[in-house]
C-alpha cells in the first residue's frame, strides 16, 4: 500500500488542542489524526456497510 500525503487547513486553537490530545495518548499529531480517521471509517462502515474501493 502506498503512503500518500494530505494537507489540511486547521485553525491554531484546534491544532494546539490536537497536540494536547495526541500527547496525552502518547502519539504524534499525525498518528492521532490517523487514529481519528480510522475510527470514523469504522463507525461509518458499521452503520452503512463495508466501503468497496474500485
Amino acid at each position: 500500500m502506498a503512503i500518500k500525503s494530505l494537507s489540511i487547513r486547521i485553525d491554531e486553537e484546534m491544532l494546539n488542542k490536537l497536540h494536547v490530545v495526541a500527547d496525552y495518548e502518547g502519539r504524534s499529531a499525525n498518528s492521532e489524526i490517523l487514529v481519528l480517521i480510522r475510527d470514523a471509517i469504522e463507525a461509518y462502515e458499521e452503520k452503512h456497510g463495508s466501503i468497496e474501493i474500485k
